[in-house]
């Protein structure tokens, strides 16, 4: 089991926190799939495809971009030994509808809010990798009352931060990279678009997403709509930015796991004074109790086939 894994498998909080399972565990319970439901919803006007399992207090998995719900199947049965769990393609994702607008994160927040009432949820532990860490944060945001932990992993905020020198990087260029030319580019090469992902930002391109999973998002981001709605995510940052730096002027008081890719974001977070480390306190909108447990030099992480997977920078 590498660094990364070991302390992403870090517990937040006593017997009712959330540990995020290491892959030995995954492969030991992998048979504990077949306790999930597959479910739809209509909340917030559009068609939630989601996954749910297990007993206890509810924790929500929010996948990033190049992926779908499904990356959090090596971890899902080990929480759901204690823990509700429900996984969800977001909005314009895998299973769930792909409407024309709605991809900005605070109404991409609003969708799981809504989704965790219909599961009569008052409070939830909620995971978010990549794309899925904004949306996290803007539920915790502007649901604080209901959010009872949060975890944040693998990307940056827009609007925190000198969040500009992320969001302009040269190697980066993906976040501009929408409109009708890109679609029409990618249309029919969804999996050598993806590709990027999976393989360029792996500290080990062999050990990122297994091939059987990059099949299924290639499939997943081929379906009409899709690869658009993507593109969506991204295109609608600036105004993310603006909804973020309104939003992170409250302070937020909630436990946090902060697993960092892009350390500049983390003025987003304050770290307590058992973070890791000293740059973690001259940033952030939240108030106390975050722990900062990863390295500046770790690289990405993809859950696959074996688990929680990492690397450093190359």
């Amino acid at each position: 089991m590498g660094k990364l894994e070991g302390k992403i498998a870090l517990v937040t909080g006593g017997n009712n926190g959330i540990g995020l399972a290491t892959a030995k565990s995954g492969r030991k319970n992998g048979a504990g799939l077949a306790r999930f439901t597959e479910r739809f919803t209509k909340v917030n006007g559009v068609r939630l495809r989601y996954l749910v399992g297990g007993q206890g207090s509810a924790v929500v998995l929010l996948h990033g971009y190049a992926e779908t719900g499904h990356m959090w199947r090596p971890i899902m049965p080990s929480l759901a030994t204690r823990h509700t769990v429900i996984v969800p393609d977001l909005r314009g994702a895998g299973g769930s509808a792909k409407p024309a607008s709605g991809y900005d994160k605070k109404t991409m927040a609003v969708d799981i809010h809504e989704l965790t009432r219909s599961l009569k949820f008052d409070r939830v532990s909620i995971v978010g990798h990549d794309i899925g860490l904004m949306v996290a944060y803007a539920y915790a945001a502007q649901f604080p009352q209901t959010a009872e932990r949060v975890i944040l992993m693998d990307a940056f905020l827009p609007g925190i931060g000198d969040w500009t020198h992320v969001w302009l990087l040269r190697d980066l260029w993906h976040f501009h990279f929408h409109g009708e030319v890109p679609l029409a580019l990618v249309k029919g090469r969804e999996r050598i678009y993806l590709e990027h992902f999976w393989n360029d930002f792996a500290a080990d391109r062999k050990r990122s997403v297994p091939e059987v999973d990059r099949r299924l998002y290639a499939r997943a981001y081929a379906q009409p709509g899709a690869m658009r709605a993507g593109f969506e995510y991204f295109r609608n940052f600036e105004r993310d930015a603006e909804d973020f730096a309104t939003l992170g002027r409250t302070p937020l008081s909630m436990p946090m796991l902060v697993s960092p890719d892009f350390t500049d974001y983390t003025r987003a977070i304050r770290p307590c004074e058992s973070a890791r480390s000293e740059a973690w306190h001259r940033r952030g909108v939240a108030t106390h109790n975050v722990t900062a447990p990863v390295s500046p030099s770790a690289r990405r992480i993809f859950p696959g086939r074996a688990g929680f997977h990492s690397g450093r920078r190359r």
